[in-house]
């Protein structure tokens, strides 16, 4: 039944949504309800059974079927999949051997994106915008509270925005507030909460401070301005990070990709200077820089759906890993140029984001294991030891 209710009550990221598909096992499930609630004035699919990521989907875009839109890259678009997930919820990062991997521990709660930046991996890992939702949260819970009593000696460093961004549908779901909310009896997990909107309703439901790093992206003006289409501005997000250092939080910061342009020593040093403005260096728990790198069909998808991007066409190799990355006298280049202005500016806990020891020496001057390895350093900046 199409309802009345508008949509202006959302942010604009969310206004364009088109409808709901919701498998009929969670229909009852209190995230399917929320969101529901929420969405009273869009369109509601009931699914018996799983039929694929845009199956025979019937609110898609223009009205017609997702799964045979002739533009495959918008197939689903605006459509909020509430699914019941049988996976495992909780997942290595997916790094390579070949480079050094920040070892946190993912929660998954769910995939895809509403925003629109262009240089997004996940255009290439997804074939479809449906935005799922993993409704089924009981068992997630359940899954997590088995891993900490297998291993209760265990310190766990968590986060949720790498399948998705980790809030851009909580003004829907609430999935950071309820998760945070069953975080606050394991103070042996912290989590960092990764996005580039901005929202702080979860705030009120943690418990210790101490044990959630709120964490935005960022890059230069301009490239947020021209390629993070629907995203907050830096100016909003370093607010939002400011208003929680100010309540007892230390948030972490996230310089990934650093992307090539005209400009950009110009652009990345007034991102820095922006966030001296906003935040003390002992606000930070940790830092991360990494350099423009994608899979090779992602350069397609990123020709069709975002042309301005005109990064693509800088030169590049192929790494160890499969992926394309910058030729690496401009990646360390770029890597060095912000980490120096960063130190500069105070702060520390910097790292590099899947690279080698080659280039970490030639950025920092050190590896990671003069560090004690990037997975324990991280986890002690994390835990503010």
């Amino acid at each position: 039944m199409q309802h009345t209710n508008s949509s202006a009550s959302l942010p604009t990221h969310l206004r364009d949504l088109k409808g709901v598909l919701v498998d009929r096992s969670v229909l009852d499930a209190p995230m399917t309800r929320r969101v529901l609630g929420r969405l009273a004035h869009l369109p509601v699919e009931v699914r018996d059974h799983d039929e694929g990521a845009a199956g025979s989907l019937r609110i898609g875009r223009h009205g017609r079927g997702a799964g045979h839109d002739a533009d495959e890259a918008e197939a689903g678009q605006g459509v909020v999949y509430l699914k019941h997930y049988k996976g495992r919820f909780l997942r290595s990062c997916p790094g390579t051997r070949h480079y050094h991997c920040c070892g946190y521990r993912i929660v998954h709660i769910g995939e895809n994106c509403p925003l629109s930046c262009s240089y997004c991996i996940l255009q290439a890992y997804f074939q479809d915008r449906v935005l799922k939702v993993w409704a089924n949260q009981a068992d997630l819970f359940a899954e997590l509270e088995s891993a900490f009593r297998e291993r209760t000696g265990r310190r766990w460093r968590l986060g949720t925005g790498e399948f998705t961004d980790s809030l851009t549908l909580e003004p829907l779901t609430g999935y950071s507030r309820d998760l945070v909310g069953f975080l606050g009896a394991y103070p042996q997990a912290c989590l960092e909460l990764k996005s580039k909107v901005v929202d702080l309703s979860w705030m009120d439901r943690v418990a210790r401070p101490d044990r959630v790093l709120p964490a935005w992206s960022m890059n230069a003006p301009e490239i947020q301005a021209d390629q993070e289409g629907g995203s907050a501005s830096l100016e909003d997000r370093l607010r939002a990070a400011r208003t929680c250092a100010q309540a007892g939080f230390r948030v972490c910061l996230h310089f990934d990709p650093v992307i090539p342009f005209p400009g950009w020593e110009r652009g990345y040093a007034r991102t820095v200077e922006m966030i001296a403005d906003h935040l003390r260096p002992e606000d930070v728990a940790y830092i991360s820089l990494g350099s423009l790198r994608f899979m090779p069909e992602l350069k397609q998808r990123i020709e069709q759906n975002h042309p301005q991007a005109r990064y693509i066409y800088a030169e590049f190799i192929t790494g160890l890993d499969g992926k394309q990355r910058l030729l690496r006298p401009l990646r360390v280049r770029q890597l060095r140029h912000v980490a120096e202005a960063l130190r500069r500016a105070g702060f520390q806990g910097l790292y590099l984001c899947m690279e080698s020891d080659e280039v970490w020496n030639a950025v920092f001057g050190t590896a990671p294991k003069e560090l004690g390895g990037l997975g324990r350093y991280l986890m002690q900046r994390a835990f503010g030891e």
